[in-house]
């Protein structure tokens, strides 16, 4: 696998790759087309042996007594599920183990500037670091940010139109990738949900970077919009839907990459539309942020 990161921190990423594609959790919990074998024991033999896929409402069948709830359990819990019933009507003291063949429950995709972009499966959960590592690194041409959106690695597998995803689909998080791989700060890397996808920019992608918009927050259609020259902050809002019902227009933040340094601007949109003060003109890659209301 090729390294992950810059060598200062070949180590922690070293370390996080072998963490990720190690054993299997033993907290992990059974979910959709998860495949299992189940093999069951009495009287110190093998009675039944069998291959179970769990269904997408969560249950196996199992022999000898029939559906059971799997979805949410651990491979113990479900163990003791069904010896039970077992052991109540066909076995004297049966004995049942279950072990995890396939895992396919946890499911995450990561494209952009990675070794490998593409569709994983996890036995445990994944962070933003470990499904990097997963896709063999980020490549030299990869922005400063990563972009995550919620339940949508489907849709990506089987559409392949990460674009059109990231112009339309709101972004959960925004990832600083200086802070999490040029300096080795964790606090940045962020767990993920089954169906996350993760999206790293090139640094130089033309219709991404160099020519897109992003407003994020609460308008109405947050998402990437087309750079125009003349562009301002409000006219962005506006392209965007309009602000949200909980927005705070007065605490917008325009996050601009200026050479090596990223620099914030602030600027209350309210006064902008009352003619107050002048608005922002924006440049290609500008990111402005409109927050929550406090209230």
């Amino acid at each position: 696998m090729k390294s992950l990161c810059y060598p200062i921190f070949g180590l922690i990423c070293l370390l996080i790759t072998e963490n990720f594609l190690s054993a299997q959790d033993k907290a992990y919990l059974l979910g959709a087309r998860d495949v299992i074998t189940i093999t069951i024991y009495a009287g110190g033999e093998k009675q039944h042996e069998a291959q179970l896929t769990v269904n997408e409402q969560g249950t196996i069948n199992v022999p000898f007594i029939g559906s059971v709830k799997a979805e949410g359990l651990t491979t113990l819990q479900l163990e003791s599920q069904i010896r039970k019933p077992l052991a109540e009507d066909y076995f004297m003291e049966p004995e049942v183990s279950i072990n995890i063949k396939e895992y396919h429950s946890l499911r995450y995709y990561i494209s952009g500037a990675v070794t490998t972009p593409g569709l994983y499966e996890s036995a445990s959960k994944a962070t933003v670091m470990k499904l990097i590592a997963k896709a063999g690194g980020v490549l030299p041409t990869r922005g400063n940010v990563a972009y995550i959106f919620r339940d949508s690695a489907d849709q990506i597998a089987k559409e392949k139109d990460v674009e059109n995803l990231v112009s339309k689909r709101k972004r959960e998080k925004v990832v600083d990738l200086k802070e999490l791989l040029d300096k080795g700060n964790v606090s940045h890397d962020l767990p993920l949900e089954s169906g996350d996808v993760v999206y790293i920019p090139p640094e130089q992608s033309r219709d991404i970077g160099e020519s897109k918009i992003y407003v994020e927050g609460e308008v109405k259609n947050p998402g990437v919009i087309d750079y125009r020259p003349g562009i301002t902050a409000l006219s962005a809002c506006i392209m965007a839907g309009g602000f949200d019902q909980f927005a705070a227009p007065n605490r917008a933040i325009i996050i601009r990459k200026e050479g090596e340094k990223q620099v914030t601007i602030d600027i209350d949109l309210n006064k902008v539309k009352k003619g107050e003060i002048p608005d922002v003109e924006l440049k290609p890659g500008d990111l402005l942020h409109i927050p929550e209301t406090w209230l």
